[in-house]
């Protein structure tokens, strides 16, 4: 089972009337008891109406707002935790307070620190900042209650931890939000009533989205909409909920009473912050009340199909190809950065060695591919740069689709071309060794792996007799798997792939081939991505391709999906495969759970393959360098993970 840290947020505006705190008192309850959500957030004043100005004097209007909030209060019982916004009295001041309630009970209140009086505002009129008010209880309704800045909200079965800030506290630099999130919280909400005026929605989605990057949390924002005064102002609605700055979900005033939702992973968060261990902790002297949050399905502990089931319903956004971007433009945009980052990296060491002449193997399958394109990037940068390319074909093993290829591409690309066949030496050092020089069948990794050293071999001396520097062609999700010959393609002088997952080297050559402007440059490069993935180690298929890669490790595509979350995210196996279920609905349980055995056994035991690697340039956030993200003992267990995957159901 997976301890279930996955809740439904919802920001809401409700129907509101200025000043009738009994109608937005219903209206507020009826949004809570007809809510699915764990979590729910109103707008700054909702209670009151944010635009009543000077009636904000009147005791009626105080008095009839505290009573509406205990009425509010009692509506979550057994329903969404909700936060609402009022005016409350407490000493010889009038404060903008924002009001946690859950399980029925009013949890904590917390006074608006910064107060404008500035341009459109007119806050001090009214009411006092909040700024000193810490250690303090307010009574209401005979209840003493939590009343300051210094007050969190804690659910120990989800893990959330609630900060909350109003609205003016989002707009300055010492944000309330930022020195909860140092002492705990994992989610802001932000009780706003924000005008809107030309650009001012774009600059409120930036500075959430970043408030919410650099703190590594939920933040949910709800804004007064169109039913406020528009006696000089006009609001939109303006709901958004950010999650470690990915925008979730964002509306603006439609119909109301309105609820934007989304769904937020707090271990995701969790893991964030563990990771990035300059994060830091500060507990700064806040106070924590319990609360009870109900998780994604009711369920504190959730099996991988109930949590499935939940994702699909709530059409929680899991995509196939997580390294990918689904829109194009964006996908085109990312293909041209990485390339250039891999183009950087090799110029940089070019420059730095003095070594210009580039030694590379091509073999017409997309990651040789690359490596090339990479090649011919770098010279842009760095002109002397000398590219020698080398075909290095077994006939019989060799297909003349991926021979061809391989020649017309290097005759577009490259500066020399060479080709020399390793079929004698190939068979010279299998005679050698005493092995047959016929292939012996699934499992012969003897006489795969002698021709993929041989390649390499035949790289390493042509690179030292042409003062040259061997460019690797290995790609991420290979490295992953440990699809590679150990000391053969595996090894180089510079390996620009290191880091780009299988699934991005197809679109990255793909998006080269839309706008290089060169057709028969094109025409090579769609038909290598059109190619099947093979490492053509075997006798072809009466000069078709035998060996397909996929057919023997699995899909790239779901490798790569396991290889993302697993290292992005530390993703516990049986969450994972919930994961895997929404994402590929095609698959049932087993087939998920037997793709995720095969990863999980290949991952560990290929770690030796890994702690050796030739330098190499990131790209992305997911990478294997044993200098730089990923350290791991090659004699790791994988039983814990397997042992996840078995139990899953």
């Amino acid at each position: 089972m997976i301890q279930n840290h996955m809740i439904k947020i919802g920001t809401c505006v409700p129907k509101l009337s200025v000043g009738n705190v009994k109608a937005n008192t219903e209206e507020i309850c009826a949004m809570i008891q007809a809510s699915d959500c764990s979590l729910l957030v109103f707008p700054e004043l909702c209670i009151t109406g944010y635009t009543c100005a000077d009636l904000f004097g009147s005791d009626a209007l105080l008095q009839q707002a505290k009573e509406g909030l205990c009425q509010i209060a009692k509506s979550t019982r057994d329903h969404s935790a909700a936060a609402v916004g009022l005016p409350i009295s407490f000493g010889n001041c009038l404060y903008n307070c924002a009001a946690l309630c859950a399980d029925g009970e009013i949890k904590a209140v917390i006074p608006k620190i910064n107060i404008p009086t500035y341009s459109e505002f007119y806050e001090s009129r009214w009411f006092a900042s909040g700024r000193d008010i810490r250690n303090a209880v307010i009574t209401i309704d005979g209840q003493e209650i939590p009343f300051g800045w210094d007050v969190l909200g804690e659910d120990d079965d989800t893990g959330a931890i609630i900060g909350m800030e109003i609205c003016e506290d989002l707009w300055v630099a010492d944000k309330p939000s930022t020195h909860a999130v140092l002492a705990g919280a994992n989610v802001i909400l932000n009780l706003s009533a924000s005008d809107e005026i030309i650009g001012k929605a774009d600059y409120r989605r930036q500075m959430i989205a970043q408030q919410s990057a650099a703190c590594y949390c939920t933040y949910a924002y709800a804004s007064s909409g169109n039913d406020e005064s528009s006696t000089d102002l006009v609001f939109s609605g303006h709901c958004l909920i950010v999650e470690n700055g990915r925008l979730l979900s964002e509306q603006f005033d439609q119909a109301r009473p309105n609820i934007n939702t989304a769904v937020i992973d707090l271990d995701e968060t969790a893991y964030n912050r563990r990771h990035q261990n300059t994060f830091g902790f500060v507990q700064d002297g806040y106070r924590h009340v319990r609360i009870a949050l109900q998780p994604l399905a009711a369920k504190a502990e959730i099996s991988s199909s109930a949590l499935a089931q939940a994702l699909h319903k709530e059409h929680y956004g899991i995509s196939r190809s997580p390294f990918v971007p689904s829109d194009a433009k964006e996908r085109g945009e990312r293909s041209r950065s990485i390339l250039a980052i891999q183009a950087a990296g090799l110029a940089t060491r070019v420059r730095n060695t003095g070594i210009h002449n580039l030694v590379i193997g091509i073999s017409g399958g997309l990651d040789s591919t690359l490596a090339l394109l990479v090649c011919h990037e770098a010279k842009k940068k760095c002109p002397d740069i000398h590219i020698i390319a080398y075909t290095l074909p077994n006939h019989g093993n060799t297909t003349s689709h991926t021979y061809n290829n391989a020649r017309a591409l290097m005759k577009l690309l490259a500066d020399e071309s060479r080709e020399v066949a390793i079929n004698a030496g190939v068979k010279s050092h299998l005679k050698d060794i005493g092995h047959s020089l016929q292939y012996q069948g699934n499992g012969d990794t003897a006489y795969e792996n002698a021709q993929a050293r041989m390649r390499t071999y035949i790289l390493m001396d042509a690179a030292n007799m042409e003062n040259g520097l061997v460019v690797g062609t290995g790609d991420l999700s290979e490295l992953a798997l440990g699809w590679c010959t150990y000391n053969g393609d595996h090894m180089s002088m510079y390996a620009v792939n290191t880091s780009v997952p299988k699934t991005l080297v197809q679109y990255i050559c793909r998006s080269y081939a839309d706008t290089c402007g060169n057709k028969e440059l094109a025409d090579v490069l769609y038909s290598i991505c059109d190619t099947p993935i093979t490492p053509e180690l075997t006798p072809s298929d009466n000069g078709k391709i035998a060996q397909k890669t996929e057919e023997k490790i699995g899909k790239y595509d779901l490798n790569d999906f396991f290889l993302f979350y697993t290292l992005r995210y530390g993703m516990d196996p049986q969450k994972l495969i919930a994961f895997a279920m929404c994402a590929y609905p095609e698959l049932d349980l087993s087939a998920i759970q037997t793709a995720a055995k095969r990863f999980y056994k290949r991952f560990f035991q290929q770690q030796f393959k890994r702690s050796c690697l030739p330098d190499g340039p990131k790209v992305g956030s997911v990478t294997l360098s044993p200098r730089g993200d990923w350290r791991m003992p090659s004699d790791a267990s994988a039983a814990l993970w397997l042992a996840r995957v078995s139990e899953a159901r």
